[in-house]
């Protein structure tokens, strides 16, 4: 399947394809390792908050952020 046949499908369809797929990965019993730049990431993250520099939003100011 490539982009143009994804494109084609309605909003329902390809979040149903998504689910499927979820479901499908479930059944995998490897596990894929985390690279190192999200380890990185999230260590800095929770540096931040454990040092009170993070700076919380609330989800409308996300949406709206969005949206410029």
């Amino acid at each position: 399947m490539n982009m143009l046949e994804i494109k084609k499908m309605s909003r329902l369809e390809r979040l149903q394809a998504i689910e499927a797929l979820w479901d499908s990965l479930l059944d995998e019993e490897t596990e894929v390792e985390s690279p190192d730049w999200h380890r990185g990431i999230l260590e800095e993250r929770k540096r931040k908050i454990e040092t009170g520099q993070a700076e919380f939003i609330s989800l409308e100011r996300l949406r709206a952020s969005r949206k410029s």
